[in-house]
C-alpha cells in the first residue's frame, strides 16, 4: 500500500532534507560537471550549431512558415527546432498498431482508471510526417486513429475514431471524434474538446495529446543541458514486462536499465546522459489569446529534437506542469524521425495529479486500401468487432505503490529562466518521495504505514 504520512512528521522531514539539499545538489553538479549551460556559457564550437537569429526569412506563400525547406539544415534556429519537435506527438507519425497502458493517481494516492489498456490503429496516408503536414492546406486530413478499450472489463470493447486535421488561422479544429455508444447502439459524433481544457481524471489537456503547432508560438534558445533521468520508477518496481510488437515476445526489463533514448541510441555520454537543446516557446497572442500555459520549456535531444522533458508555465509565470518521456526507436526505417514515446508521465503540480502512458507492443503497419476503407470510418464501430487481438500489454501499474515517481524538479538549472514557487505541501511530498524512493502522500491524522 502506498505510504501516507501525517503532515507534522512530514514537515520535520522536509526541513531536514531541505538543509541537506544544497550539499546534495552541489555533489551532483560536481560529479556531472554542471550539466547545463546558458548561451553565454557556450563554446565557439557549440555556437556554430545554432542560429540565434530572431527574424529568419519567411516562406513566400505561407508567411508564418520559415523560408528554408523542412527538415532544415544546421545551424538551426529555435523556431526550426520547434517545427522539428512537432514530429513527436503521443501518437506515431506513421501507420502503426500499438497498445497504450494508462492510468492516473490522485492527490490522495488513489488510482484513477486503474488497469486501463487501449488498442490503437493509426493510418497516415504519407510517411513524410511534419513535411507532409506542412504541405497540406488548413482543414485537410493528416491521419486517422481507431481505438478500442481492452481493460478494465467494464470498458472493454468501447471504440473511438479520431480524425486529425491541419490547422491554420481560420481553421482551428485539430480533431474530430466519433465513438460508439453501446447502450444506444449507435455512433455518436462528439463535440471536440477545448484544447485548453483538462481531460477528466487526467493530468493533461488535448493539446498535450495532439501536439502543438510551432507557428502558434515564438521561439528562443536558452542553452544546452544533459539529462540523465526523465521518467522514474519507484524502488518498489524493479522490473517491468514489455512486449516487442514486431516479434510478439514479452520481455522482463529492469527498470533501472531503461535508457532515455532506447538501447540503439548512439550518442549517450560516458555517464549515460543525453545532450539536449533547451528552448522556450511563448504563445503568440494573435494565434492563442489567453492560452492556459503561455510559456513552455522543451529539452530536445540534439540530433532528433525528440522532447524528453517539457515544462509548462501558468499565466503568473510559475511552473505548473511537467511532462517527461522515455523514447524508443519504433521505426528505424525513418532514422531520427522514427523515435516515439515508450513511457510518458504528466504531472499537474497544483492538483498533484499524475497520469502515465506506456505505448507498448508497437508494430509498424502498411495498411491495405481495403483495410483503410474498412477500419478507419465511423460506420466500422457499429459492427463491434474486436480489433487485432494480438496487441497485448502487461505494463499497467497494478497498485498505487508501483506508480511512477513525480518528475524531478531540476531546480538548480537555468535559475534566471525558471520560477519554481511550489505550494509547501507539494514541496513536502517531493522531498519525502526523494528520501524513500516511492510516492508519498500526507493526511491530517496519524496513520501507520
Amino acid at each position: 500500500m502506498i505510504p501516507r504520512i501525517s503532515f507534522w512528521p512530514l514537515l520535520a522531514l522536509v526541513l531536514t532534507l531541505g538543509a541537506a539539499a544544497p550539499a546534495a545538489a552541489e555533489e551532483t553538479n560536481s560529479s556531472r560537471n554542471h550539466t547545463w549551460k546558458t548561451l553565454a556559457d557556450l563554446s565557439p564550437q557549440e555556437r556554430q550549431k545554432l542560429d540565434l537569429a530572431v527574424d529568419a526569412p519567411r516562406h513566400s506563400q505561407v508567411p508564418y512558415l520559415p523560408a528554408e525547406p523542412y527538415p532544415f539544415t544546421p545551424p538551426y534556429t529555435a523556431e526550426e527546432m520547434g517545427y522539428r519537435l512537432m514530429e513527436f506527438t503521443s501518437r506515431p507519425r506513421w501507420s502503426a498498431v500499438f497498445v497504450r497502458a494508462w492510468a492516473s493517481i490522485s492527490t490522495q494516492g488513489a488510482l484513477l482508471n486503474p488497469g486501463s489498456a487501449t488498442n490503437f490503429l493509426v493510418h497516415h496516408s504519407s510517411v513524410a510526417g511534419v513535411e507532409a503536414e506542412l504541405a497540406l492546406k488548413p482543414g485537410e486530413e493528416i491521419y486517422r486513429s481507431l481505438s478500442q478499450r481492452t481493460a478494465p472489463p467494464a470498458s472493454e470493447g468501447s471504440q473511438r475514431l479520431w480524425i486529425r486535421y491541419r490547422t491554420g488561422k481560420e481553421f482551428i479544429k485539430k480533431e474530430e471524434r466519433f465513438r460508439y455508444a453501446q447502450a444506444k447502439r449507435r455512433v455518436r459524433h462528439d463535440v471536440p474538446r477545448r484544447r485548453q481544457g483538462k481531460i477528466p481524471n487526467m493530468a493533461l489537456t488535448p493539446d498535450d495529446q495532439y501536439g502543438r503547432d510551432a507557428w502558434e508560438f515564438s521561439w528562443r534558445i536558452l542553452g544546452l543541458d544533459t539529462l540523465y533521468h526523465t521518467v522514474r520508477f519507484p524502488k518498489t518496481r524493479p522490473t517491468i514486462i514489455l512486449r516487442n510488437g514486431q516479434t510478439g515476445q514479452f520481455q522482463e526489463r529492469r527498470t533501472a536499465e531503461l535508457k532515455l533514448m532506447g538501447d540503439s541510441y548512439r550518442y549517450y555520454t560516458a555517464e549515460g546522459g543525453v545532450a539536449c537543446y533547451v528552448v522556450e516557446a511563448r504563445a503568440r497572442p494573435e494565434w492563442l489569446p489567453d492560452y492556459y500555459v503561455p510559456r513552455l520549456l522543451f529539452w530536445l535531444e540534439e540530433h532528433s529534437f525528440f522532447p524528453l522533458r517539457i515544462e509548462k508555465y501558468s499565466p503568473d509565470g510559475n511552473l505548473s506542469y511537467i511532462e517527461v518521456r522515455l523514447a524508443e526507436l519504433f521505426n528505424p526505417a525513418l532514422g531520427e524521425r522514427g523515435y516515439g514515446s515508450l513511457f510518458t508521465v504528466y504531472w499537474d503540480i497544483a492538483d498533484d495529479l499524475m497520469t502515465y502512458f506506456v505505448n507498448d507492443s508497437h508494430r509498424v503497419t502498411a495498411w491495405k486500401p481495403q483495410e483503410v476503407a474498412l477500419f478507419f470510418n465511423p460506420d466500422f464501430m457499429r459492427r463491434q468487432w474486436y480489433l487485432d487481438t494480438s496487441i497485448k500489454t502487461q505494463a499497467q501499474v497494478p497498485s498505487p505503490a508501483l506508480f511512477f515517481l513525480r518528475p524531478a524538479l531540476e531546480e538548480e538549472k537555468f535559475p534566471a529562466e525558471r520560477s519554481l514557487r511550489l505550494p509547501p505541501e507539494i514541496i513536502a511530498r517531493v522531498q519525502a518521495q526523494e528520501a524513500v524512493g516511492r510516492l508519498v502522500f500526507e493526511i491530517s491524522a496519524e496513520t501507520p504505514e
